[in-house]
């Protein structure tokens, strides 16, 4: 299926090496998912989207704005579709406002209910669905259950309300699909709902049966002597449910580095606000909405 990978940090920072020259980096694995590429990234907290239906490995624009991209949040995404043609419509991360979404999975039998999840979604929402792939409406749903909690467009949406509405959407979608599968190497047929949300600030990862890692410390910083934002934090293992982190990354695949990276077990989400503090959600626990 699809691949993943999501950047927050506490500074600004290039991606090159993750998505082009890392033993499996994105342009690579790409090879293997030729169905379109995405890339948003954040500039003065806005999100810029560069997406293509052309594979990411023979697609100069790929590398390209993958070498200029530097930001503090960036969701990148290589496509092997499961349902909706090869379009740039269909291609991920998908846009609302400030908020994109990326998303490795698929929803059983999705053409015969399709209806009946569009008509989930507030219909002040329901009318930017302008695809026809099951991920785009997926997205749309959590939103939804998002703005149930606040304004979508409010700059410090707390994590666990987006949380909270992400396990509202994703038991919509079960009642009618199924429960996810959580076998990663299962049928392509069955339900999957791996993806990391963002809006800038906040952002969130679940995994859903397609297996998803994040990583927010290193063995050793290379720039540890010359960074400015070098911190203990940076080298050290965040505490077990929450905590500051100065960087949260995901990836549907280990990157080779110094990294050190953690997956997720099926249906746990981790996730970080714009304060960088980390909070972990397990899967049939209730979400914990204490503030720091």
């Amino acid at each position: 299926m699809c691949r993943i990978f999501g950047f927050r940090s506490v500074m600004q920072s290039g991606v090159h090496r993750s998505l082009v020259s890392a033993d499996n980096a994105l342009m690579l694995q790409s090879e293997r998912h030729p169905d379109g590429w995405g890339v948003a990234y954040y500039v003065a907290n806005a999100p810029h989207v560069i997406k293509s239906a052309s594979a990411a490995v023979s697609d100069h624009l790929f590398r390209h704005v993958s070498g200029i991209v530097t930001s503090e949040t960036v969701l990148a995404h290589i496509r092997k579709a499961t349902q909706g043609e090869l379009s740039t419509i269909n291609t991920h991360p998908f846009q609302f406002g400030a908020w994109v979404f990326a998303h490795n999975g698929n929803v059983r039998g999705f053409a015969t209910i399709r209806d009946q999840l569009v008509a989930r979604v507030p219909p002040i929402l329901r009318r930017f669905i302008l695809g026809n792939t099951d991920s785009e409406v997926l997205f749309y749903l959590i939103l939804g259950k998002m703005a149930q909690r606040h304004e979508l467009h409010r700059p410090g949406f707390p994590l666990a309300d987006v949380a909270s509405a992400v396990r509202d959407a994703l038991a919509e979608v079960e009642s009618l699909a199924g429960p996810c599968c959580v076998d990663n190497e299962g049928s392509p047929s069955e339900t999957y709902l791996t993806f990391v949300l963002t809006n800038g600030h906040v952002m969130l990862g679940h995994q859903g049966g397609k297996q998803l890692y994040f990583s927010a410390h290193k063995q050793r910083c290379p720039e540890r002597d010359t960074c400015a934002f070098f911190a203990p934090e940076c080298e050290r293992p965040p505490p077990p449910d929450r905590g500051f982190v100065s960087h949260l990354i995901f990836s549907s695949e280990p990157l080779h580095g110094d990294n050190v990276w953690t997956p997720l077990a099926p249906g746990d989400m981790v996730g970080a606000d714009g304060r960088m503090q980390m909070q972990r959600f397990r899967a049939g626990e209730p979400v914990d909405r204490r503030t720091h």
